[in-house]
């Protein structure tokens, strides 16, 4: 059931808008929804730039005329056209003019759920059928005018991430897979695709994101590590699942399960790339893939542009995340190298997060091992309680003057040792 606009308060008052203001966009599609209403787009019809400047409002926008209102800083645009004049999202002539309708501004956007306004009475202007596609849960393409923008695709894939109950209209995934055919895909920004991926892998559902850009082919442009592992099978004592694609959907599901943050998400896609340059001679089984999805992850860090805390922490979990999870049988020694290399007394929140990945890694698989309580967590913890509680200057002021370097960290490396062993038992 959709639920009842309600009329929002004016407070921009006494500064009045030239011509007629309507919200438009998510905000009306998440109040039909019922979903929390955060921020506002609002569009206006029948002014033009001057007029918007003469009224107080400050000019903001590069690509077309948005305008920041005097007081309350929302933004207003003035309704738009756009007419396609080269590949990609930026090659488009923008027309912004007084006499461009409400409807032809609608029409311009991507889903028709999102190409509905409210006026300032509540009522919803819906010329496209956006109501009735909230009620049947469907994303459908507004019209032909959504092929100009390859943008679109990242787009109503997120929004599949996001509504997670929602189908994809055929006539919808044929035009996006008509538009990667095109070339479209290929003259995307890496920093739009990094935007909406990190979008859409904070979501609900991150999963059904990659489902839909594999299924209309643009997982295999954006991506192609990513898409490379599907049809590489892995061993299914250990991955019931079997193949290593499915394996990833259901590690990014159980990351969201977690609500684990954006940088241990991206680490998770990140994690098995190796996998899919594994010889098939050597399949199922897949010796030094950590190593490769280090470079592999490094390479798509670089190219897309990820922020570094994001790479950083992809290429800590593609390296240890299979000593992680063997931890389990580590004695005190080896558990204190682990925990070195991940420098984790120095960032134990960046630790944290490796911990959160690798269990994700752990719960996404099939048969019962979702079941099962993820041990190596407890038991790192643990043992980084232990060695970060030992006092390193005394441990120093013990050795006496004149002590060199390598033997305070050979004594260092004993008393952290001894202390994780005595915090785990004598089994450690």
């Amino acid at each position: 059931m959709l639920c009842a606009m309600q009329v929002p308060e004016r407070s921009d008052d006494p500064f009045a808008v030239p011509g007629t203001a309507y919200i438009v966009g998510g905000a009306v599609r998440d109040a039909l929804l019922g979903r929390a209403v955060h921020d506002r787009d609002w569009v206006v019809v029948g002014a033009t730039p001057q007029q918007m400047r003469d009224a107080g409002f400050r000019a903001v926008g590069r690509d077309f005329p948005v305008f920041l209102h005097p007081r309350s800083h929302a933004e207003y645009a003035l309704a738009r056209t756009e007419r396609k004049t080269a590949p990609g999202y930026r090659g488009f002539v923008v027309h912004a003019a007084a006499d461009v309708t409400l409807e032809q501004d609608l029409q311009r956007r991507d889903l028709t759920i999102n190409a509905m306004a409210q006026c300032a009475d509540g009522s919803i202007v819906d010329p496209y059928g956006g109501r009735d596609d909230l009620r049947r849960r469907v994303l459908r393409h507004v019209s032909d005018a959504f092929a100009e923008d390859p943008v679109r695709i990242l787009r109503v894939a997120r929004f599949a991430a996001r509504f997670a109950d929602f189908t994809l209209a055929s006539e919808t995934l044929e035009l996006m897979r008509a538009m990667v055919i095109a070339g479209e895909v290929d003259a995307l920004v890496s920093e739009r695709v990094w935007q909406e991926l990190a979008r859409g892998l904070l979501e609900d559902a991150p999963r059904r994101m990659f489902e839909v850009l594999r299924d209309c082919g643009a997982l295999a442009r954006v991506l192609p590590e990513v898409d490379a592992l599907w049809g590489v099978p892995q061993p299914p004592q250990h991955h019931p699942e079997v193949d290593c694609g499915e394996h990833l959907l259901l590690v990014l599901q159980a990351a969201a399960t977690l609500h684990a943050d954006l940088a241990t998400r991206w680490a998770c896609l990140m994690h098995d790339l190796g996998k899919a340059t594994t010889p098939r001679a050597q399949w199922p089984r897949h010796i030094g893939h950590e190593q490769r999805s280090v470079a592999l992850a490094a390479a798509v860090a670089q190219r897309l542009r990820v922020p570094s805390d994001c790479a950083a922490l992809a290429a800590l979990v593609a390296a240890e995340h299979g000593n992680v999870h063997r931890s389990a049988t580590f004695g005190a020694d080896a558990l204190l190298r682990l925990l070195q290399r991940c420098d984790a007394l120095r960032r134990p929140q960046r630790f944290a997060q490796l911990l959160d990945a690798c269990e994700a890694d752990h719960l996404g698989r099939g048969g019962d091992f979702k079941q099962q309580p993820y041990a190596p967590r407890a038991r790192l913890q643990c043992a980084l309680a232990a060695a970060a509680a030992v006092d390193a200057g005394a441990v120093v002021r013990g050795l006496g003057p004149g002590a060199d370097g390598a033997a305070v960290a050979q004594a260092l490396q004993r008393v952290r040792t001894a202390a994780i062993a005595a915090a785990l038992g004598d089994g450690a």
